[in-house]
């Protein structure tokens, strides 16, 4: 029997989209506010999902506990009150769109949990704008 568990989190993080090879106006029609040369701030929310089996020694699919602690040391350290273009050196040539971001962190996480699980995380850049990435 496969079962779906979940954990929120938030972080605070700065960031600036924006094309190199575009000049000042073509980055402002295409990204708007989001290209402004000073950066602007968004409060994340994100919820990592971990669909599999459900352990008959345990009674879990994976446990929260570390989960919590796996979040905290990939996400939360990482990108909490950071500027994403300078502070993480995965996105000095990526632009880091909500896209680009909930791609870095599935990654990061579905390193460090079992292949036989499957995981999705969905990442809010504001309470009306979010993107989903199941790995597909």
């Amino acid at each position: 029997m496969k079962v779906t568990i979940s954990r929120k989190g938030h972080f605070s993080a700065a960031h600036r989209l924006y094309n190199p090879h575009w000049d000042h106006n073509k980055n402002i029609e295409e990204f708007g506010k989001c290209a402004y040369i000073n950066y602007h701030g968004h409060n994340y929310e994100y919820i990592v999902s971990i669909t599999g089996e459900i352990s008959s020694k345990t009674g879990f699919v994976f446990n929260i506990q570390k989960l919590k602690n796996l979040i905290r040391e990939e996400i939360d350290i990482i990108f909490d009150h950071k500027n994403i273009n300078v502070d993480i050196k995965e996105f000095y040539d990526v632009n880091p769109t909500m896209e680009n971001i909930v791609i870095f962190l599935w990654n990061k996480i579905k390193k460090k949990i079992s292949s036989n699980l499957n995981l999705k995380i969905t990442l809010y850049e504001t309470k009306n704008n979010f993107a989903e990435y199941d790995g597909s």
